[in-house]
């Protein structure tokens, strides 16, 4: 089964293509009018093998809801590739370091979205990105998704480093949970 979607999404506030290959090779298309946001997708997708073609544009002007309806799209997006979950292993975690941060992330593609950080960054901006939008991009796909997922800072103060060895972190984790295994419902309850 091809593991490929495309979705669009447009709304009053925003205007989302994106074409996706859970088993890709990481090649990437992303536009974005948020340098530092298109750098964290690049991230995403290289580092999870996942092809990512997402053309967005903000209609209003503001990368808040530009971020949040990206997170939508892509989640749901992943989650419908996914279908019934049959085969994949579902679980992941690693503990990655990006100079002084180091990052601990871990998943459950279980269908119960839940999103919890203990990462809390000072600093309003990095380039022209707006830090709170690290959690509501994350607390959004988790929920779009069906994914438990929690990101925990161990080390770090560059808010740079920190927001993006989380997008890496994030992405090899991604990359290890949709992994085929074998033609199971991974769960003893037969349905995810």
């Amino acid at each position: 089964m091809q593991r490929q979607i495309e979705k669009t999404r447009t709304t009053k506030e925003t205007d989302i293509k994106l074409n996706i290959n859970l088993d890709g090779n990481g090649i990437y298309s992303i536009n974005t009018p948020c340098r530092f946001f298109n750098h964290m997708l690049e991230q995403l997708s290289a580092h999870s093998n996942i092809d990512i073609n997402i053309q967005a544009q903000a209609l209003d002007n503001n990368l808040h809801h530009l971020v949040e309806d990206c997170a939508i799209v892509l989640g749901a997006a992943i989650n419908e590739a996914l279908n019934d979950k049959r085969g994949i292993k579902r679980y992941s975690s690693i503990i990655l370091p990006m100079d002084d941060a180091l990052i601990l992330c871990a998943m459950d593609i279980s269908q119960r979205p839940f999103f919890k950080t203990d990462i809390s960054i000072k600093e309003e901006k990095t380039d022209d990105f707006e830090t709170v939008l690290f959690y509501h991009f994350f607390n959004t796909l988790s929920y779009n998704m069906g994914l438990c997922l929690h990101i925990k800072m161990l080390d770090g103060y560059d808010c740079h480093h920190i927001i993006e060895a989380s997008f890496k972190a994030f992405a090899k984790c991604l990359a290890e949970a949709v992994k085929k295994e074998n033609d199971k419902i991974p769960s003893t309850k037969g349905v995810l």
